[in-house]
């Protein structure tokens, strides 16, 4: 199990590496959601999870903060897309 000291030790990781990890995430993400496939699996996640009210009268208020993260989710895909899209 990692201790504290793993924490004090220094970030070997160059920014540089870090742009580069979130570009090919950014660029895995635009491969698998515009196949046919994955368009279509987004469209059900929007369905399911964007297109749908945050908040319900009468339900229970921590719901909306539930839905809100799953809403983060769908928008941080389409957001994945756009960034891959300008590189």
């Amino acid at each position: 199990m990692p201790g504290w000291d793993e924490l004090e030790a220094p970030v070997g990781q160059d920014i540089r590496d870090a742009q580069q990890v979130r570009d090919d995430l950014n660029r895995l993400v635009l491969r698998v959601f515009t196949s046919e496939d994955g368009a279509k699996l987004l469209e059900w996640l929007e369905q399911a999870y964007v297109d749908v009210p945050v908040a319900v009268p009468g339900a229970d208020p921590s719901y909306a903060f539930f839905a809100d993260g799953q809403r983060s989710v769908v928008r941080d895909i389409k957001a994945r897309i756009s960034q891959a899209r300008k590189l």
